[in-house]
């Protein structure tokens, strides 16, 4: 068994995200050399799914269509690499809907170890916000914080609060920086 994963947010990680939600395909465009990090980071052996908090689909923005659509485009790419994404988690509830899949909720990351077998303290996590974090703090994993997305702000705006980023958190500039520093 394969006990290597790496659990990657995907707006603002492996592509540029939108403040009014990523709705189609066109509007998903890979952050340059993102995709190749995956392919780079699967090269090495690794596992890597994408959970991600779709809450679009329950305010109703996108359908659950249009969001298999935009997976489809992102697993296309990867592909065209000669590789593939292990899975795709998603939350497609509203935040009012406090459910426990939903990061900084712990849930769909427990389900991700769980269906890989994989103990959280033996998982690398890539995120741009503090809700990846904390999601990631919560299974003990290894958490990378990239300043791609949302992760500039993020940086500055809970350095010193009295939410800080959790300890032990690394800062990369981007998922390929990650790949790098991991390979």
């Amino acid at each position: 068994m394969n006990n290597r994963l790496v659990i990657l947010d995907r707006d603002g990680v492996i592509n540029f995200d939108s403040p009014n939600y990523i709705k189609s395909p066109e509007e998903w465009i890979p952050i340059p050399g993102s995709i190749e990090a995956i392919a780079r980071i699967k090269a090495e052996g690794w596992k890597v799914v994408v959970a991600t908090n779709q809450s679009a689909v329950g305010r109703g923005i996108i359908q659950l269509t249009d969001l298999f659509n935009i997976h489809a485009k992102l697993l296309n790419c990867v592909r065209r690499f000669g590789t593939d994404i292990d899975g795709i988690f998603f939350c497609p509830h509203r935040p009012s809907q406090e459910c426990a899949c939903r990061k900084p909720k712990p849930g769909m990351f427990q389900e991700i170890t769980k269906r890989f077998g994989v103990v959280g303290k033996y998982c690398i996590t890539v995120g741009d916000s503090l809700r990846d974090l904390k999601a990631a703090e919560a299974i003990s994993a290894r958490s990378f914080l990239v300043l791609t997305g949302n992760g500039g702000k993020t940086l500055k705006e809970h350095k010193s609060f009295d939410d800080p980023i959790p300890d032990k958190v690394e800062i990369e500039n981007d998922l390929s920086s990650v790949a790098k520093k991991l390979f």
